[in-house]
């Protein structure tokens, strides 16, 4: 099923092309095969995903140390020990003071490893395969590669100079890749939310993340395609670049405090507006709610990409539920599900589904971000806009198929 799956997802990529004349297929094909291949190395070589899920370790050290800088600064708030009874269990974990605190000291870890220059060559040897084997352009290919680390608004920052000539299926690209991961800002997190319920949580996340790259780029090459153009190497820049360790860490820090503020706001907002719909359509026959809504047709992809039939409802809540609010509910809500709702395999398959940035909330940030960086494009980014919610989703559910196949 997870291979009828992939093929079928692909099919509907191209189903709904803009041009299936125009459609790059060497960027597709390229896309497929990286695909393939990063799964097979990642998923299927016993060194390789060893090396990646030693990642953890590192994940469990950074959070144990951001509870303690927590627990100085909000004392209890940040976790135990309490000066009170918890009457039932998980009361007193409070979201914003245990999950959310780890976005900073990634930002600072972020901000001194580019300092360093490690993240720059890391990018630029993902990009340099990317342009290889797709034929994209390179800034396409460094923005699409960098989004493998930071987020759907930080990456197009670093090719802010090319974004203005970038054709129309390249920026859709470009967007696809944003809506088909998520950020190393919230990598940790996640991986600290799911690592009860998901083995080497951490190292699945990346992996996930870096899979679903080159099918994102292959996917928007179907539904919006471009001219490929190798030319052109691209270059990660950043404005008022940190000149010294202590600097770095000062700004990575300041820089963290505004995905945090997003990031909170963004949740509450969008659990507050979707129970005010969920109050409304209560009073409609039946109750449904809007993540129930949106599950209906996740049902039958859950099923094709190798999630079992009896388990497939409780997947497809979850793709609603990450789809109308986003993936960090999703991961909370999957992380809390009872030990049988999911079997192991089909928890893996749901964890690299969920595992992007594709939602309505992100797409809005996405749209308002991208417009004020080229603003004499916001027309063009907000026709793509929904769209990428499309390419996104189908470009980590071809992941959650493959892990299925080879996981």
């Amino acid at each position: 099923m997870g291979a009828l799956g992939f093929c079928l997802l692909y099919l509907l990529a191209w189903a709904l092309s803009e041009n299936r004349r125009a459609i790059p297929w060497r960027t597709v094909a390229g896309g497929i095969a990286l695909q393939l291949g990063f799964a097979a190395l990642l998923l299927g070589l016993p060194p390789a995903r060893g090396a990646l899920f030693l990642l953890n370790r590192g994940a469990i050290a950074l959070q144990d140390a951001t509870d303690a800088g927590a627990a100085f600064v909000f004392g209890y708030l940040a976790g135990p020990p309490l000066p009170f009874v918890e009457t039932h269990p998980g009361a007193s974990f409070i979201l914003a003071f245990r999950a959310l605190p780890l976005v900073l000291v990634i930002s600072a870890l972020a901000a001194l490893l580019f300092y360093w220059g490690v993240l720059q060559r890391v990018t630029a040897a993902f990009a340099w395969l990317l342009r290889r084997v797709l034929g994209v352009g390179g800034a396409l290919a460094l923005g699409a590669a960098v989004h493998i680390f930071l987020g759907m608004i930080e990456a197009p920052l670093l090719v802010r100079p090319y974004l203005a000539r970038m054709q129309r299926g390249e920026f859709f690209a470009l967007m696809s890749c944003g809506m088909a991961g998520v950020a190393g800002t919230v990598m940790v997190i996640y991986a600290s939310i799911l690592s009860p319920v998901i083995a080497n949580a951490l190292g699945n996340i990346l992996i996930a993340s870096v899979v679903s790259t080159p099918a994102a780029l292959a996917i928007a090459a179907l539904m919006v395609p471009f001219a490929p153009d190798p030319g052109g190497e691209g270059r990660m820049t950043m404005q008022d670049p940190p000149l010294s360790m202590m600097d770095a860490l000062v700004k990575g820090t300041m820089d963290g405090v505004r995905p945090l503020v997003a990031i909170t706001a963004t949740l509450l907002v969008a659990v507050a507006l979707v129970a005010l719909v969920n109050r409304v359509l209560g009073g409609l026959p039946g109750a449904p709610t809007l993540e129930g809504l949106f599950a209906l047709p996740f049902r039958p992809v859950m099923w094709l990409i190798g999630v079992p039939w009896s388990e497939t409802a409780t997947a497809a809540a979850l793709m609603g539920s990450k789809t109308v609010l986003n993936e960090f509910v999703a991961y909370l809500n999957l992380a809390k599900l009872p030990v049988d709702a999911l079997s192991p395999h089909a928890r893996l398959i749901v964890t690299y589904a969920l595992c992007g940035f594709a939602n309505f909330g992100s797409c809005g940030i996405l749209i308002g971000g991208l417009s004020a960086m080229a603003p004499e494009r916001r027309g063009e980014i907000v026709t793509l806009g929904l769209r990428s919610i499309l390419s996104g989703t189908m470009a980590t559910c071809t992941s959650g198929a493959l892990v299925g196949l080879i996981g």
